[in-house]
């Protein structure tokens, strides 16, 4: 039989599996190869091969995500079997490879897991993985697949539900139910870190036990599960809600679990943050607008959303009738475009609103900013002719790139299919719509991963995923193409022959949520702001009160005139108190005053983070402050 791997043919007498072909292709390097690739579809390497076959490995390396992945997904099975062996009544659900490491459900009965418990499980694991145990693949029938896991009710209903092959894997004396792909053996876990506990509903039905959900990480080298401990421990210094308290910008209050309080400070960074996306759109021909909080079930039914989102929906009775608090923005926005009679010279209309959405969250997944109940989308639908979609489309890419710019935010798009089940519309015009933004972004030279079946229940979608300074990665934005709202609300405008035609719709969101986005940036920038955003950019420190106090009343002022946000520290303390005290509240400049500024009306500065000291006179600073406000100046370029 024949193989090719790269287009280099390799003969070999007999059925060969991944193994075999791999040292004949890579004598030298062969144990590096932990799996193969055929037609796009991953295989364990002790699958056998067919004559004619194409293939490509996949080699160890933490700089590739499918081999990440795949020693993750790995690990989590060697955690498992740790538990099993450490807590032998345990029932396991999930165990899957994540962006970020890996984790496992596991119900432990009674039990309360502790943080100490980690270590021991850690411990076994590293004796296990020293076994050198081969991950086996095997193919059950239902049957069979029930008999195995006949003890663990979570493992049940999930073979009850597949209707396709069914899959085991095992190490050792170790058996799980497992689509795969794994690696060859234990031997390739040995930099792993089990890192946290939470709590997790199973399948994430709050109607269903909640679990013990353990994750952890694991990477082939030492080096980088030492630098991603590292970044950890550099997380937590940056964590929103740590930064959010100290910095008095928001707070959560047990009388609204979910429903976040914005404080003084908050709120002007909210505030600059709506003003910018206001004047920004603006200049690029939008129109604003703003729908009510509740409106009557019959729109929700019309919309589509009664019957694939009610669940997650805030209801109430009015007057007889049932009304829902809007989840999403969309048909508040279709009323308002049908209010008026439109002709096709008007499109495209582009309707900006910054509408305030209800949502039921689980109370075990609320966090901070970045999961809550209520929250601000700056949304937009725009109204439009099939003719104008992919110039729009391109220009809503440059949008894009504009506004996450001005954050020092890097982003890599998704297109996201056609979900398997609960979509509305017929899949000739989900192919099509897919095929549309598929255009539109190589138009823009654009490029784009496939997401296959996470599109929105009504269209596919191009979905913005941010990376952060922590190298963590957010979904903010996105366009979703949609075709099947307009035919469900009748709406129309009029072509150039007098006719009535259905226009296409887009929603788009480049924040995705004021509250988390906002939430993402303390973390990105630390709580330090670039100065147009911080609630207070300059603070004014005195040496001596009695001397200088005068004139650090001017500085003030003249700041002030130029709407220049300042507080000035006239505290008896000491100098050196003060200083530590603005750099905790991370203002962008310090200013302190002395006899040399006194008396030649100057200031000395100091730029957040940063040890030196400039004097200019008072006059330049201000220029200075004000030219990096309105260019938004990120931190790192305002020295």
């Amino acid at each position: 039989m024949k193989v090719f791997v790269k287009n280099q043919p390799f003969e070999f007498e007999n059925q060969v599996n991944g193994f075999q072909v791999a040292k004949s292709f890579d004598q030298e390097h062969h144990k590096n190869i932990i799996a193969y690739k055929k037609n796009n579809q991953l295989f364990d390497m002790s699958t056998l091969l067919n004559d004619g076959d194409e293939i490509e490995f996949i080699y160890k390396g933490d700089d590739d995500k499918v081999a990440f992945e795949i020693l993750n997904h790995s690990t989590s099975h060697l955690m498992a079997e740790a538990i099993l062996k450490l807590f032998p009544d345990a029932k396991l659900g999930f165990g899957p490879a994540i962006d970020e490491g890996f984790y496992y459900d596991v119900d432990f009965n009674d039990y309360q897991l502790k943080e100490e418990d980690l270590a021991k499980i850690e411990s076994l694991m590293k004796k296990l993985a020293k076994e050198n145990n081969n991950f086996k693949r095997q193919v059950v029938s239902k049957q069979e697949a029930l008999e195995i896991f006949k003890n663990d009710p979570y493992k049940i209903e999930l073979i009850n539900g597949i209707n396709d092959e069914i899959t085991i894997y095992t190490q050792g004396s170790f058996t799980d139910l497992c689509h795969g792909i794994h690696l060859p053996n234990t031997s390739y876990i040995r930099n792993f870190k089990l890192l946290s506990i939470a709590g997790a509903y199973w399948r994430g039905d709050i109607k269903n036990k909640q679990l013990t959900r353990i994750y952890g990480i694991s990477f082939y080298e030492q080096e980088n599960l030492n630098k991603y401990l590292l970044m950890l421990e550099e997380r937590k210094k940056r964590d929103h809600r740590k930064l959010g308290k100290e910095l008095g910008l928001f707070m959560i209050s047990e009388y609204g679990p979910g429903f976040p309080f914005w404080l003084p400070n908050g709120m002007i960074l909210r505030r600059e943050l709506e003003n910018f996306w206001y004047d920004y759109h603006q200049k690029h021909g939008y129109v604003f607008c703003k729908t009510p909080t509740m409106l009557s079930k019959e729109l929700w039914i019309i919309s589509g959303h009664w019957d694939n989102y009610k669940d997650n929906m805030y209801t109430s009775t009015i007057d007889g009738k049932e009304f829902a608090i809007k989840p999403m923005n969309c048909p508040g926005g279709m009323l308002i475009y049908k209010n008026s009679i439109h002709s096709y010279k008007d499109l495209p209309i582009r309707l900006g609103e910054l509408g305030l959405v209800h949502r039921h969250e689980a109370s075990g997944a609320l966090n901070g900013l970045f999961r809550v109940r209520t929250f601000t989308q700056d949304d937009a639908h725009i109204f439009i002719r099939k003719d104008q979609l992919i110039d729009e489309i391109s220009n809503l890419l440059k949008i894009f790139d504009d506004i996450y710019s001005v954050f020092g935010l890097e982003y890599h798009i998704e297109l996201s299919t056609r979900p398997e089940k609960k979509y509305i519309g017929d899949i000739e015009i989900w192919n099509e719509s897919e095929k549309i933004l598929s255009e539109a972004c190589k138009k823009s030279n654009k490029k784009f991963i496939i997401n296959e079946g996470d599109g929105a229940f009504y269209g596919p979608k191009l979905d913005f995923k941010l990376k952060d300074s922590m190298n963590r990665i957010w979904q903010c934005g996105t366009i979703q193409l949609d075709m099947n709202l307009p035919e469900r609300f009748d709406l129309t405008y009029i072509d150039e022959h007098g006719e009535k035609v259905r226009p296409i719709m887009l929603h788009r969101a480049v924040l995705g949520s004021i509250e988390r986005f906002i939430g993402i940036i303390t973390e990105n920038f630390a709580g330090a702001f670039p100065t147009w955003l911080a609630p207070v950019q300059v603070s004014i420190l005195t040496v001596n009160n009695e001397h200088h106090l005068q004139y650090a009343l001017k500085v003030k002022e003249e700041l002030e005139k130029e709407n220049i946000r300042v507080i000035l520290d006239d505290s008896n303390e000491k100098l050196g108190y003060k200083l530590r005290n603005s750099q905790i509240k991370k203002i962008p400049y310090t200013i302190v005053i002395g006899d040399n500024e006194r008396d030649n009306q100057k200031v000395t500065y100091r730029v957040y983070s940063q040890k030196d000291e400039i004097t200019i006179p008072l006059s330049e600073f201000v220029n200075k402050v004000k030219e990096d406000i309105t260019s938004k100046k990120l931190p790192k370029d305002r020295k």
